[in-house]
């Protein structure tokens, strides 16, 4: 599952970011990038914000990241989840940054991301947790 999902994002290496966007052709956003490869890779539907992708499949922490996983951020300051990426291993992410750049890989030991960095889920393809919210 990990395989395929990070085979479908690394595809999308340097598609450009575009808020509310979803679609390869016309850019994403971050929240619309997971929607993407999870629909594309493992048929799953993942709800739209990334808010709300953060109470989607199981909690990991930090130190039990696996490839695969959905690693959350709080980028606009108080309590609110702002942005997400998938862990693709070795302390890297994947993911559609901001305005202006394009989907690229980041270190989770970044300064800014690592400041930021809220926590991480785990969405498998047959978990019956996700349909239960």
């Amino acid at each position: 599952d990990a395989d395929d999902l990070i085979g479908s994002a690394m595809g999308l290496l340097g598609v450009a970011y575009r808020y509310g966007g979803s679609s390869a052709r016309t850019g994403f956003d971050c929240s619309g990038f997971m929607q993407h490869i999870f629909s594309r890779s493992m048929q799953i539907s993942l709800p739209r914000t990334s808010a709300e992708q953060a109470r989607t499949g199981e909690y990991v922490s930090r130190s039990n990241l696996q490839p695969g996983d959905m690693v959350f951020f709080r980028t606009m300051g108080g309590g609110r989840i702002s942005h997400v990426g998938l862990y693709i291993g070795n302390d890297r992410f994947i993911h559609a940054p901001r305005a202006g750049k394009r989907i690229e890989i980041t270190s989770l030991n970044n300064k800014y991301w690592n400041a930021k960095y809220a926590t991480a889920r785990r969405v498998k393809k047959n978990d019956p947790s996700r349909f239960l919210n």
